[in-house]
């Protein structure tokens, strides 16, 4: 030690030299010190937030690289050492029975379901020539959201293609088989079918441009025309064998309407004749079918939300009601765009009050959901099954209001409420200043005294709920109404109704005259599922949508949640509109069914995934994940190997359908 400090001795001397040579700023300069790790620039919550995010993308890449990495009977082997073996696939189960391929299948996708490919556009979609812009990875629109949004869009005035834009579907099986990776649609039932010897010689995907008028994918693209000769061809090339017809969702009323299309008379219809039903088809399997349209389609086109969307403005709404994030830009964008979209204006609820209720009454009135005892025997027959639902101590539950204007007004009396007629209220333009301007919706036409009418009217029945967007949104519902109609018929048999205007409304419309043809609806139940709506107006109503679901409107004992009230369904199509028509309105011979079709209701109660490696569950009920419901595709491909309904047991509910459709008082 004493030799160290000996050599370092002459060092300091000579660095106490060398320092009494610098100049005073050198000195400043040399005693400043060293950057310490606590003078460097200290983290903020953004660059947290970035690195937060960034670690949770690589962990997710990372499983599912390894997910995709392990053999494909891995995460079967480790679900089967928990629960115990799988069940055999239906197709398989069906296979070991001696059932094989019979009749060609015929599937109708639904609502965006369907692939989009791009056919022209403009220069932002350089590079994009028949790559999808709906369906696959939707990596466009987080590349470029506008220009997607945009060519996404339809003709405001007309409903078709705007100028120098061709977006059209994607045809063939892959249509519509999975809607995004690893995301089923149909491909579970097309496996299955295929266990039992189907090809795509004996399975045909209709797949139509699901943003158009039904009408309309005819005019533009003669869709129609080409099911009807795809059904023909399948028919004639399997011997004769009459074709199985499998819609989901809003492919169930655009089958609807092709069955009235096919039989009219050009050149409005396809000239088939009165028996082409009757030659072609031997069953309707409607899966998830919104026949008298679904209350969800009100709050999409009011206020382009719905609950999900709701519930996020409620999580954080200081962010988003000052539109941090641009949130309510993206809503209105999102207006803009799907308001062009005439198809969604086939979804509104039909019937108007008969169907789903009035001011003080509705059919599920008594139903409160999670009540219900949830019976998974698969043998139940209506007269077998009991339900019990919760009746509220206080008071019914008032379906019937389908929009009402705070909480309050969904409770009151209907003697209570003040309502001012908002019909003839004087619109402005007083709302859409400069800085409102960047996306146009037609709430800018309202000004604030079409705002507050809307307001003070204070609730809306199924019937007002059209007056409703009509007095909001009079362009898009004017193009709507020339192809879409909501009441029912009085008279059947009036010309007025060979109008295609009213041939996806099962009220204003008949089925063919085909006896010996089979209607079946399949659909799940045991989900809440939207029914009716607590609105509150928007805080900051001068620049973004007007009118808001109020998320803060809870009633537990009233299936009352988040500003929406619930019902039984499959979490998208309430009960009620998918199961009536098979319950009642075409049960037997009647005005709507002059033939006697038989009809068979087939109930799927839901029951969630048991483990996280069994996927979107087997036992689903589901809106989308239903395709892959196992008792489901069993049914399908009974029909389709030769079954009838008599043979599948007939029906199969587990709702109170058949109670709610008694209390509609319809002329049958």
């Amino acid at each position: 030690m004493s030799l160290i400090r000996r050599k370092k001795a002459p060092e300091s001397k000579n660095q106490e030299a060398s320092d009494a040579n610098l100049t005073d700023d050198e000195n400043k300069k040399k005693k400043q010190p060293l950057p310490t790790k606590k003078t460097q620039k200290s983290w903020t919550c953004l660059d947290n937030c970035c690195w937060f995010i960034g670690c949770i993308c690589v962990i997710w890449w990372l499983l599912l690289f390894s997910y995709n990495a392990m053999p494909a009977s891995f995460p079967q082997f480790v679900t089967e050492a928990i629960t115990g073996p799988w069940p055999d696939p239906p197709g398989v189960k069906i296979s070991k029975e001696g059932l094989s391929v019979k009749h060609p299948v015929v599937f109708v996708p639904g609502i965006v379901t369907g692939g989009l490919e791009l056919w022209e556009g403009h220069n932002c979609t350089e590079g994009l020539f028949r790559k999808r812009l709906w369906g696959g990875t939707f990596g466009e629109v987080y590349k470029r959201p506008l220009c997607w949004v945009e060519h996404m869009s339809l003709d405001n005035e007309t409903g078709m293609d705007p100028e120098g834009v061709r977006v059209r579907p994607v045809t063939g099986l892959v249509a519509a088989d999975y809607f995004a990776a690893g995301y089923f649609v149909w491909a579970v039932l097309i496996a299955n079918l295929a266990r039992i010897g189907y090809e795509e010689k004996n399975m045909y995907m209709a797949s139509y441009d699901w943003r158009l008028s039904f009408q309309n994918t005819e005019a533009r693209d003669q869709t129609l025309s080409r099911i009807k000769s795809n059904i023909e061809l399948m028919v004639a090339t399997s011997g004769g064998k009459k074709a199985v017809i499998i819609p989901h969702s809003m492919g169930v009323l655009y089958f609807l309407h092709f069955m009235k299309w096919v039989e009219a008379p050009a050149p409005m219809g396809g000239g088939g004749g009165s028996d082409w039903c009757a030659k072609h088809i031997k069953a309707v399997m409607n899966i998830g079918g919104p026949f008298l349209g679904v209350p969800k389609s009100v709050p999409g086109l009011l206020s382009a939300e719905v609950r999900d969307i709701a519930v996020l403005r409620a999580v954080a709404p200081g962010v988003l009601e000052k539109d941090l994030f641009r949130f309510q830009m993206m809503l209105q964008h999102v207006m803009k765009m799907t308001r062009t979209w005439d198809s969604t204006m086939s979804m509104l609820p039909k019937g108007g009050d008969t169907i789903w209720g009035g001011l003080d009454w509705s059919p599920e009135e008594d139903y409160c959901h999670g009540r219900r005892d949830h019976n998974h025997n698969d043998t139940n027959t209506p007269d077998q099954h009991k339900t019990k639902n919760h009746v509220s101590p206080d008071k019914n539950t008032n379906y019937g209001r389908i929009i009402s204007f705070g909480q309050k007004a969904a409770y009151a009396a209907a003697s209570e409420l003040k309502r001012i007629d908002f019909r003839d209220a004087v619109k402005g333009k007083t709302v859409a200043n400069s800085s409102c301007q960047e996306v146009w919706t037609e709430y800018h036409e309202m000004g604030y005294g079409g705002i507050d009418a809307a307001v003070e009217y204070q609730v809306y029945t199924a019937d007002e709920v059209v007056e409703l967007l009509e007095f909001v949104a009079p362009k898009m519902m004017a193009r709507g109404s020339a192809h879409f109609s909501y009441g029912i018929a009085e008279n059947l048999d009036d010309p007025k109704y060979d109008h295609y205007k009213y041939w996806s409304n099962p009220l204003e419309t008949k089925l063919p005259n085909a006896p010996d043809m089979e209607i079946y609806t399949l659909y799940g139940v045991g989900i809440p599922t939207e029914r009716a709506y607590v609105y509150r107006l928007s805080n900051s109503a001068e620049c973004s949508i007007p009118f808001q679901i109020d998320t803060s409107a809870d009633h537990a004992k009233d299936c009352l949640n988040d500003g929406v009230f619930t019902v039984d369904g499959d979490e998208t199509v309430p009960a009620l509109s998918a199961g009536f028509m098979c319950a009642k309105g075409w049960r037997g011979k009647t005005r709507f069914n002059p033939s006697g079709i038989k009809t068979y209701i087939r109930e799927y109660n839901h029951a969630p995934p048991a483990t996280f490696l069994e996927g979107r569950g087997t036992q689903s009920g589901a809106h989308v994940d239903i395709m892959g419901n196992f008792a489901l595709i069993e049914d399908v491909l009974r029909v389709a190997a030769g079954a009838t309904g008599e043979e599948l047991g007939g029906d199969h509910i587990y709702s109170d359908i058949l109670k709610w459709s008694e209390k509609i008082n319809l002329s049958l």
